[in-house]
C-alpha cells in the first residue's frame, strides 16, 4: 500500500485548481497588463482571482498580492514593517522561537542591519503566552510577527487575541498563515490581522505561487524591483495559471473545511492513541490548541532519518519535520523550542495527513511504524544503553 503522509511539506492539485489553470496555458495566455481584449480576459480572470482570494478570508480584492510563494510573502511583509518602522525610530522585532526558517531568517539579515530581535518562548506545549508578549512589546517596537499554525508540530497559536493587543498597541501584526489556510478559518478583520502569508501548494493548488494580505493602510516596499504589476508592490509578469488554480483551490478548500476536519480529526486521534502505546515516545505539542492533520512524535533510541528510509520502503511518506531544512543533519529548532533534548528531537517523526487520505491508509501507518521503531531499536547501541540502565531514558 501506498499512503502519502507528508501533506504539511506539498498537497496534490486537486482537479479544480488543474482545470483553472488550463485555459490559461492554452487559449488564454495574453499578458494582463496588455491593453488589448485578448489580453484582458486574462485581466478579468486575474481580478476574480483576487476577490475570491480576498472572500475567503474576509479581506478586500485592493488587500491581496500575489506572490511566488509564502516564503516571499513573509520577506516582504517582514522587511516592510521593519524598514518603515525604522523611519519612526523604531527598530525592535517581536516572533517567536519556532518560525519557519523564511521569517527567522529574515529576522537574522534585518538583525545584521541594525534591528532588535526578540524571540519568544513557546514552552513545552508549543504555544505562545499573550504575558509573554505584553511583556516584550516595548515603544520602539515595529513588528509582531507569530504563525498561525505551525509547520512542523501543527500547534495552533491565540491569533485573534494577539492581533487585538497589537491592534490596541499600535503595532503591525503579520501572520504566516501557510500552514492555516485552507485548513482552518481565517477572517482577517475578526482577528485583527495586518498581514498575512499563503502558500497555494499547502491547499491542493501548485508550487511556486502564494499570496500576501496586507490591510490597507499598510505600507509595502517593494522586494522584488520592476514592472508595476501588483499595483506596484510585487514586479514581474503575473502567473495566471497558477493564481487561477490558487483561487480555485482556496476557494474550494474553504468550502469544505467543516466537512474536511470531521474526516480528518478522527484519523488523526487514531494515530496519536495508538502510536503512543510504543514505549518511550512522546506526543509533540499541545492536542488542544492543534490543526487538524498534523501528528508529530519522538520515539527514544532511534534516528528520525532511518526512520523515514524504512517507513518509505513500506510505502509510506512523511518526513522528520519541515521539508525547507530536510537537508540538515541538526535536530529541529522547533522541537528544541519545546525544551527537548537533542538526542529526543533527532528521532521524530511528522505525519501530516488530508482529505485525501483513508481510515486503511492510517491503519497501515499504525501497522508498520512500530515494527520499524523496534527493528531500529534493536540494532541500535544507545537503545541497549538505555535498556541495560547505564544510560537514563529521557521519556
Amino acid at each position: 500500500m501506498f499512503v502519502y503522509a507528508d501533506n504539511a511539506a506539498t498537497t496534490c492539485v486537486s482537479k479544480t485548481a488543474l482545470d483553472a489553470m488550463m485555459p490559461y496555458l492554452t487559449n488564454m495566455y495574453g499578458n494582463p497588463s496588455s491593453l488589448y481584449s485578448f489580453a484582458q480576459e486574462a485581466k478579468e480572470g486575474l481580478d476574480a482571482a483576487r476577490k475570491t482570494v480576498a472572500d475567503c478570508i474576509g479581506a478586500e480584492p485592493r488587500e491581496i498580492y500575489f506572490t511566488s510563494g509564502g516564503s516571499e510573502a513573509d520577506n516582504q511583509a517582514i522587511i516592510s514593517a521593519a524598514r518603515v518602522g525604522a523611519k519612526k525610530g523604531k527598530k525592535h522585532l517581536i516572533s517567536t522561537k519556532f518560525e519557519h526558517h523564511a521569517v527567522l531568517h529574515t529576522l537574522d539579515k534585518l538583525k545584521k542591519e541594525g534591528f532588535e530581535i526578540t524571540l519568544l518562548d513557546v514552552h513545552e506545549d508549543g504555544v505562545v503566552r499573550l504575558e509573554d508578549l505584553k511583556e516584550a512589546v516595548r515603544d520602539d517596537t515595529a513588528l509582531v510577527t507569530v504563525m498561525f499554525a505551525n509547520n512542523e508540530i501543527g500547534t495552533v497559536q491565540p491569533i485573534k487575541e494577539i492581533g487585538a493587543f497589537c491592534r490596541e498597541k499600535g503595532i503591525p501584526f503579520h501572520t504566516d498563515a501557510v500552514q492555516a489556510a485552507g485548513h482552518m478559518h481565517i477572517d482577517v478583520n475578526e482577528m485583527n490581522i495586518d498581514m498575512l502569508s499563503m502558500s497555494g501548494h499547502k491547499f491542493h493548488a501548485p508550487k511556486g505561487v502564494g499570496v500576501l494580505y496586507a490591510k490597507k493602510n499598510m505600507p509595502l516596499l517593494n522586494v522584488i524591483e520592476g514592472g508595476a504589476q501588483e499595483r506596484g508592490k510585487r514586479a514581474g509578469t503575473e502567473n495566471m495559471a497558477g493564481i487561477a488554480a490558487l483561487a480555485a483551490a482556496l476557494k474550494e478548500s474553504c468550502d469544505a473545511i467543516d466537512e474536511n476536519t470531521e474526516k480528518i480529526i478522527p484519523m488523526r486521534d487514531k494515530l496519536f492513541a495508538e502510536l503512543s502505546k510504543i514505549p518511550h515516545s512522546k506526543i509533540n505539542g499541545s492536542l488542544e490548541y492543534h490543526v487538524p492533520g498534523t501528528v508529530n512524535m519522538c520515539f527514544e533510541g532511534i534516528e528520525g532519518e532511518s526512520l523515514l528510509l524504512m517507513l518509505d520502503a513500506n510505502g509510506i511518506c512523511a518526513s522528520s519535520g519541515s521539508a525547507c531544512t530536510s537537508g540538515s543533519l541538526d535536530p529541529s529548532h522547533v522541537l528544541l523550542s519545546l525544551g527537548l533534548p537533542h538526542e529526543v528531537a533527532h528521532g521524530s517523526l511528522r505525519l501530516s495527513i488530508g482529505e485525501y487520505n483513508t481510515m486503511e491508509e492510517i491503519d497501515h501507518i499504525i501497522e508498520v511504524v512500530p515494527k520499524v521503531v523496534d527493528y531500529l531499536r534493536n540494532m541500535s547501541p544507545v537503545w541497549d544503553e538505555l535498556e541495560k540502565g547505564t544510560r537514563p531514558h529521557l521519556i
